[in-house]
């Protein structure tokens, strides 16, 4: 419990410092607030939860780069990222990809903690089951996103321009689920061995 709340407070000191940075001066202070938006709503969960389901360190090590990649696209837009730029023009790409980067990380990261969760508190055996339902929670979570920026167009017309990140791609929802996919099964594929260990050494401190 201690270990779990102390890498709590370091992801917290890390959050705090990218939002105050991201949020000094962004190119949009709405289109800041609703990218940012996540990981400010996820933190007290995470405190909230941290005494009787303390995730594992490598999920919040994975949640805190996540975090840290929504406040960079909030600071710039996903579509003026600097390292988007350099990506578009040193791979030769037709758009800044930081928005897919976002988006892989979007099924990269819940990967594990839904892994987590549903090990630990659905009890499910590992196989294909768990890999399956895995992937299909992150698959919801997209589809949740794509519904909520679809809400914030019809509300805010023009001004969620930003927030969308379309870059005049008229497939780029269906993109932005198929990313998300693709990361989840990435995350699912390379990380599942870490994960197993991280989870062995969280049998010690966690109710499972």
């Amino acid at each position: 419990m201690a270990r779990a709340r102390s890498d709590l407070s370091v992801l917290t000191a890390i959050w705090i410092a990218g939002l105050l940075l991201s949020g000094w001066h962004p190119f949009d202070r709405t289109t800041w607030a609703m990218e940012v938006a996540p990981a400010v709503i996820a933190l007290p969960v995470l405190w909230a939860t941290a005494r009787r389901f303390p995730l594992t360190r490598l999920a919040l090590v994975l949640i805190a780069v996540h975090g840290l990649i929504l406040m960079l696209g909030g600071a710039y837009t996903y579509e003026r990222v600097p390292l988007g730029y350099v990506l578009e023009q040193s791979l030769g790409l037709a758009r800044n990809p930081y928005d897919r980067i976002g988006h892989f990380a979007q099924g990269f990261v819940p990967a594990v903690v839904f892994r987590e969760i549903l090990i630990r508190l659905g009890r499910l055996p590992r196989g294909v089951l768990l890999t399956g339902l895995t992937l299909a929670c992150c698959l919801a979570v997209s589809a949740l996103y794509e519904l909520i920026e679809f809400g914030a167009a019809m509300g805010m017309g023009q001004g969620a321009d930003a927030f969308l990140g379309m870059q005049g791609d008229p497939w780029d929802t269906q993109w932005d689920m198929l990313t998300c996919l693709i990361g989840a099964a990435v995350s699912v594929v390379l990380l599942g061995g870490l994960h197993e260990r991280a989870l062995a050494r969280q049998r010690g401190v966690a109710i499972d």
